[in-house]
Formats: C-alpha cells, sequence, structure tokens
C-alpha cells in the first residue's frame, strides 16, 4: 500500500491520469508507431472537383524502384462504399469524381519520398462536368447531378411540426424575419489522420489509428473491402485532437486495401495538414432563414424556419446533422407552435461531416440572433426576454420532446445575471475610447446528448484485478483529448478506493476491450461511465466475498474497500488485493456491465422519417456572455471578457471541465471571428494554417468558467456530457454583442471586412438632413 499518489474521488479536481506519461512523451499516439520494415501508402487525389474518369494511367509509377504496388478501383474487392449511414463514397473512384480530394489510386512504396516520386507519375485523364460550388447552384433547374437521384442533390428534405403555427404566427403583436449564414469549419487538430496497417500470416488484418470509432471501423472497412470483419483487429489509442472529424473513415479502408495487397509488411498512411485540408470531414455550412412570432411582453409564440446544409459531395453524417438542426431550431425556450424545414444538399465541396455542436452549433447562432433581434423590437432586456421563455423541466422543448431530466437553463441564466461582468456592463460599455464601440452580448444555448433514437447507445466495461493487486479498466471509447479515460479512472478509484498508482487504463483496442459505442456526441463518460460503475461495484462486492473465505467470516457483510486491499470492519482486520488475487482464478478477478442510455418514447410529427439520432431526451444547457469591442476604423473585433456557466450535472473533476469548456469557448470564438473553410468553384482556397487563421492565445480573452451542477439523476453520479455545448455560445454570443451595438451580422464569421460592410450600411441609413 502506499501514500505517493492521490486517491481518485469523484468530485476531486486531480490531475489526469495520463498527464504525466503525455508530459514525458512516453505516451504513443497513432503516428507515434514505426517499424523496421515498415512501408509508406499515399493516395493520388483527384485535383478536379466534379467530372467523369476517362483513365488512370499508373504504368510509370509502377516502375518506379522502391514501388510495391499501384492500386486503382480495379484492385478493390467487396463494395468499394464508405459511409456510416449512407455507403456513398467510394474508396477509390472508378467512373466519376465528385470532389477534388478523392481518391483514384493508391501506391504503396518502401520509403516517403520514392512514394512522391511514384505518386506523381501518375497520369489521370478526367473529362469536366459542371461543378455544383453552391446549394443555389445543386437546386437549379437541370443542374448537374452529383449522385443520381431521383431528388437531384437534395439527399433529404423533412419537415418538423409542432403546433399550427401559421395559425399562431398570425396572432403575434410582434412577427420578424431574418436570414443567417453560418461558414465550414476545419477541425484543425494536431494530429492529422494517420495509422499503421499489416495483413499476417495468420489471416489478421491489424490496424493502428487514429479513429473515433475503433469498432464500427471493422464493419466499414469490411463492408467496402468484402473482408470479415471478425479478422480485423484495431488498436485505438490517445488521439492528438478529432473534435468529430474522425468519426468515420478517413485512412481506414486505404490502408486496409494496402496491406491487403501487400501482406506481412507494416504499412503507414500519415496525411500531411495539405491532405488533411483537402480530403478530411468539415463542419456543414448553413443557410438558416427564420420568422418569428411573439407577444408584446416577450412571449414567444410561433417559429417558422427553413434550414438547408451544404454536405458536400458524400452524406456521410449530413442527414443526422440536419436532424439535429431542425431539432433545435427554436432554441432552449417554450415555443407552442414551430415548424422547421431542413434539406440536405449535396455539392461538389469538401466533404463535411461531424463536427462538436453536429448541426446546433449552426442554428444556435440563428435562434439567438432572432432573440437579440426580438428584444432590440421590444425594448426589452435581453437576459430578461431569455429567462421569460426558458425551459424548466415539464416543459416541451422547441421539438415537442417533455423535459423530464435536469434542466439547468434558467438557473445558468440567472446565475449569469448576478455575475459583475453582467452588472456592469452599462459602465465598461460608456467607457469606450473613441472610435471604439463596446457592447455586451449573451446567449442562451444546449445540445441533445447521445445518438437518440433509432441507434442504441450501448457501453460495456470491463474491470479487472491483476495478479498484483492493481485495478485495470479496460476502456472501449476513444480518448480524443477530452479526459474521459482519466475520469474512468476516477470513476474506478471511487468505487473501489484506490490510488492512481494502483490504477492501470487499457485504451480501446478490438480484442482486448470490448464495444462502447463511438467517441461522440456528449455520450462518451455518461454511457461507458454508467457501465463501468456497475462493473465496478460488482468487482467489489466479489472482492468482499473472496475476502470472507480467507478470513473465514460468514459473509462479505461488513467489508469496506481501503487503499490497496480490503478491511473487515468488525475486526480489523486488513487483507491486500495482492493477496485476494492470488488466491483467485484468472476468469475470477473479471467483471463486466453494460449499460443502454434512455431515449424518449415521444416522437415529434415529421421526425418519423430519421432512421437515428431523432429526437433526444437528455440536454446539457449553458448560458454564455461576452464582452466585445469593435474599432470603428479597422473592423477589428476584440473579445475582452469571456463567462460561461454551464449544466452539465454533477461535475466529476472539476479540472476536466473546465479544460473542456474552455476549450470549447476557444474554438467557438474562432468560429465566430475567424475560421472559415473558402472555396472557388469547389476548389479549397484555404489549404494550410497559413491562409486557414485559427485563434492563439493573444486573440483570446480570459475564460471564466462555472458549473450549475443540476443532479442527472440517470447519469453516473449525477452527470451528463459537456463535449458538445460549450461550443454552440460563443459565435451567438458574440453576435449578441455585435447586435446591441448596432451592428447585427448575419453571416459569419465576423471579418474586419465583413464588419466594415456592416458600418458602411449603417453611416448609409442616417437619413440626410
Amino acid at each position: 500500500m502506499t501514500n505517493s499518489s492521490p486517491m481518485q474521488d469523484i468530485g476531486r479536481c486531480s490531475p489526469r491520469f495520463d498527464a504525466l506519461d503525455k508530459t514525458l512523451g512516453r505516451e504513443q499516439f497513432a503516428s507515434d508507431f514505426y517499424t523496421e520494415d515498415m512501408l509508406w501508402a499515399g493516395v493520388c487525389r483527384a485535383g478536379i472537383a466534379h467530372g467523369r474518369i476517362r483513365s488512370v494511367n499508373t504504368a510509370r509509377a509502377e516502375v518506379v524502384k522502391g514501388v510495391h504496388c499501384v492500386l486503382t478501383r480495379k484492385d478493390v474487392p467487396g463494395s468499394n462504399r464508405q459511409g456510416f449511414v449512407y455507403w456513398d463514397m467510394p474508396v477509390l473512384c472508378g467512373t466519376k469524381v465528385r470532389h477534388a480530394g478523392d481518391a483514384l489510386a493508391l501506391v504503396v512504396a518502401e520509403n516517403r519520398q520514392v512514394l512522391a516520386r511514384a505518386l506523381s507519375l501518375i497520369e489521370v485523364d478526367i473529362t469536366p462536368l459542371p461543378v455544383i460550388d453552391s446549394m443555389d447552384v445543386a437546386l437549379e433547374n437541370h443542374a448537374s447531378q452529383v449522385h443520381d437521384l431521383e431528388t437531384g442533390n437534395v439527399l433529404k428534405s423533412a419537415t418538423i411540426t409542432k403546433g399550427n403555427p401559421a395559425e399562431a404566427m398570425a396572432q403575434c403583436d410582434v412577427i420578424l424575419e431574418e436570414t443567417f449564414f453560418s461558414p465550414v469549419q476545419e477541425h484543425a487538430y494536431i494530429e492529422t489522420e494517420n495509422g499503421v496497417a499489416r495483413f499476417d500470416k495468420d489471416g489478421i488484418l491489424h490496424l493502428t489509428v487514429s479513429t473515433q470509432a475503433p469498432f464500427r471501423d471493422r464493419f466499414e472497412i469490411a463492408r467496402a473491402l468484402g473482408l470479415d470483419h471478425n479478422k480485423i483487429h484495431v488498436i485505438n489509442p490517445y488521439l492528438g485532437g478529432a473534435f468529430g472529424g474522425k468519426d468515420g473513415a478517413t485512412v481506414q479502408c486505404l490502408l486496409a486495401l494496402a496491406a491487403i495487397h501487400v501482406k506481412g509488411r507494416t504499412i503507414k498512411m500519415w496525411w500531411d495538414r495539405r491532405e488533411s485540408m483537402l480530403a478530411g470531414y468539415k463542419r456543414h455550412a448553413a443557410r438558416m432563414h427564420y420568422k418569428l412570432g411573439a407577444q408584446k411582453d416577450g412571449t414567444l409564440v410561433a417559429l417558422e424556419c427553413e434550414l438547408d446544409y451544404d454536405t458536400g459531395a458524400y452524406a456521410h453524417l449530413g442527414v443526422e446533422i440536419m436532424a439535429l438542426g431542425l431539432e433545435h431550431a427554436g432554441g432552449p425556450y417554450r415555443i407552442a407552435n414551430m415548424e422547421s424545414r431542413g434539406r440536405c444538399i449535396y455539392t461538389n465541396n469538401p466533404i463535411a461531416g461531424a463536427f462538436r455542436g453536429f448541426g446546433v452549433a449552426q442554428v444556435c447562432f440563428a435562434f439567438e440572433g432572432m432573440m437579440d433581434r426580438l428584444a432590440i423590437k421590444l425594448a426589452m432586456d435581453p437576459l430578461v426576454l431569455r429567462m421569460k421563455n426558458a425551459l424548466i423541466r415539464g416543459d416541451r422543448n422547441c421539438a415537442g420532446v417533455t423535459m423530464t431530466h435536469s434542466t439547468g437553463m434558467e438557473e445558468c441564466l440567472m446565475r449569469l445575471s448576478e455575475h459583475g461582468l453582467w452588472k456592469t456592463r452599462k459602465k465598461w460599455i460608456a467607457d469606450a475610447l473613441p472610435f471604439k464601440r463596446r457592447s455586451v452580448g449573451i446567449s442562451a444555448v444546449f445540445n441533445g446528448m447521445g445518438y437518440g433514437r433509432g441507434l442504441a447507445d450501448y457501453a460495456i466495461a470491463k474491470v479487472k484485478l491483476s495478479p498484483s493487486g492493481l485495478i485495470r479498466v479496460y476502456n472501449g471509447v476513444s480518448d480524443m483529448g477530452q479526459g474521459n479515460a482519466s475520469t474512468f479512472v476516477q470513476i474506478a478509484g471511487e468505487i473501489l478506493c484506490q490510488r492512481q498508482d494502483t490504477m492501470e487504463l487499457v485504451q480501446p483496442d478490438t480484442d482486448r476491450t470490448h464495444p462502447s459505442g463511438s467517441a461522440t456526441a456528449g455520450r462518451t463518460t455518461y454511457t461507458y461511465g454508467k457501465a463501468l460503475i456497475k462493473a465496478c461495484e460488482a468487482l467489489r462486492d466479489k472482492l468482499f466475498n473472496r475476502a470472507a473465505l480467507m478470513l473465514l467470516v460468514d459473509d462479505g457483510a461488513g467489508f469496506a474497500m481501503i487503499p490497496g486491499g480490503v478491511r473487515h470492519l468488525p475486526s480489523g482486520r486488513d487483507l491486500s488485493l495482492a493477496d485476494l488475487a492470488a488466491m483467485m482464478m484468472p476468469d475470477d478477478r473479471i467483471c463486466m456491465a453494460e449499460y443502454l442510455m434512455p431515449t424518449t418514447p415521444e416522437m415529434p410529427k415529421g421526425g418519423e422519417t430519421f432512421k437515428l439520432g431523432f429526437p433526444h431526451l437528455i440536454y446539457p444547457f449553458a448560458a454564455h456572455l461576452a464582452r466585445v469591442e469593435v474599432d470603428e476604423l479597422t473592423g477589428e473585433i476584440i473579445v475582452h471578457d469571456y463567462l460561461a456557466f454551464t449544466d452539465g450535472g454533477r461535475v466529476l473533476n472539476p479540472q476536466v471541465f473546465e479544460q473542456q469548456v474552455q476549450g470549447a469557448v476557444a474554438q467557438g470564438l474562432g468560429y465566430a471571428l475567424f475560421e472559415e473553410v473558402k472555396t472557388r468553384e469547389a476548389l479549397l482556397e484555404t489549404k494550410d494554417f497559413s491562409t486557414y487563421i485559427l485563434p492563439t492565445s493573444m486573440d483570446l480573452p480570459d475564460i471564466e468558467s462555472h458549473a450549475v451542477e443540476t443532479i442527472e439523476h440517470s447519469g453516473p453520479f449525477g452527470m451528463k456530457g459537456i463535449g458538445e455545448v460549450g461550443m454552440n455560445a460563443p459565435l451567438p454570443a458574440v453576435a449578441s454583442a455585435m447586435a446591441h451595438a448596432g451592428l447585427p451580422m448575419n453571416h459569419a464569421p465576423f471579418t474586419p471586412e465583413r464588419v466594415l460592410g456592416v458600418l458602411d450600411q449603417e453611416k448609409k441609413d442616417i437619413p440626410c438632413n
């Protein structure tokens, strides 16, 4: 037994379990894996946005010394179709190019120099087709089709209805209409897409990949390449970031294809930043038209909105992202009548997919923008307006789901109203220097947690007492940096009363851990944590019973866990975990348990059209504040202070909680102020970090974060997931400040050029005397 490391208690602000190893560089990411016999794989990409493939000539590349193989569509076994819900993305294109990043040929070579030489020698003949570079072009009559659908370029359209919005709108005192635009955003994780693969003599395909869904990867690879998923083994180390961009195939199928053609050799693929920008997934650009009706006292009555999401060349999770947009279109407010119509539209733009906020970050900009415009129209305090309409338990949310679980929206806003940054806002605004315009904006947001209906949101946890008496947690869900793996150790330590140095953690490995879903949707700690609690309690009870056998007492009652062992409280006798392990058979030292997240039995009218992911039952909430200063001469926006109140249920580790919130705010401020993937005729103009502008520490204010600890009774120790909700609030909070400064912004990000445009418009609108 030792006192050298912290006790893993719930609620303690303890360092991450993996912090020291990561700091010292001992922790290995997928990109750190190298072997002596390793080969390199790389892809020849289309380079044009839309066209018919006439030929892919690989003859010159094949004869380069050091090239092991050059593969094209004809070398792909199986369906050649990748995708999670819609399998519309080829591993290697054979007939048509739909996106400049499409893969046409795969090369395996001795080293990166030979690989680059071979890739440069591949000759491609493509007949260009009309480029669909915007949603407007995609929706034109007789537009060229990205895919051959009866619905043209509309992948999916749907309408969600609650009450009678048309009739209710006619009864409103105030009606406002506005259209908002949100940009394409790049995930910009540090570790770009990569992995290694090897096809062994025993017929097993082994991959070590930077992925958010190792178990689902097996099925996606198997389907695309015609393999047996039971013969695919995926190891998933820590990720150097993902944010949704590694939820789905990136390098997986390409690596697997290379491995089955060059058996017995380890093959590595690692996209550089430019390739990651070109071929990686992005946040959907959205166009959102809103019509909001209210009474003159500020009571929200009716909402009608139309949401268009640009999914790019392939579906990926576009339909599910649009579904969450529809579900959250009315914000965290009581609105008796709502109709939200959505379209997910194919273009030849970069592929859009999952991104923190998953379709909700876009609509938060729009519905909060409408709230600010309504407050200005009614001359109401914007915070009072939000509190007046905020959801409380028992309300139906905008999609019609009854709020039966923890609902902390009202408390988040109340806590914000009591804070000094809000109370002193008028003086701060009045102190602005000449040519500076100051304002304070707020936002209120929520985000459905978990997969939603239609897809079992489950986890299977395994915990083991090692022969030496250590507690080993087998983690089946990825940790992309958010810290869930450390929290799992903390949960096990709490129940089993163990210090950090007596704990071990196994990262996801399809041979050692059990399927527990993907690291997405703010569900990771909630779902796996619930399963882990059950597994740890089972192990604790088992240890008590085995200790009773060793100490010759009647049963396991009267025992307690202590660091490194168990204690029989009536007699004061201790047994170490090592002694207990020595008398237990290996399979007796293992406990497993599973958990399935609850779903709502309510289905909004129109929601039946979605196969999965709609609607949700449990929601985290947040209220944010931004103090913003605008330079009227340059258009520059500076966020001086930032404040966040977050209802994520009970906080298990305050340090991890705060890191999550601060990271989300930083990413959200980038979304508000700088970040925009630009294209021209569907070709990238922002190809790397010299042209894609990310906020640095010099651009960010100090971020003050507070937890509003409602208790989510279904959650592990009362927690909810906060991975998504923090991302949704910064853009509308900054927009709110701009609106109340007399500079309503409808088009994000708020670059100096766009701010100056609104300032110029303001001058034109001043009547001449």
